[in-house]
């Protein structure tokens, strides 16, 4: 989960699987891995990315 205005509602939160809000991504989280993307040499690909909050089990 990430904390974004779109999982403010409390049927975003069920979905959370019991997940406290404090648990949850940040956006900032998400924008630090797609500069990291975005700023490697042009040698490099990037082809995927995962970003989940430590406490999620899956």
């Amino acid at each position: 989960m990430t904390a974004t205005e779109l999982t403010a509602d409390s049927a975003s939160a069920s979905v959370a699987r019991g997940m406290p809000p404090e648990s949850w991504l940040r956006p900032e989280d998400i924008a630090r891995a797609i500069a990291f993307m975005v700023t490697q040499p042009s040698r490099t690909a990037v082809n995927e990315i995962l970003v989940r909050p430590t406490a999620q089990e899956h």
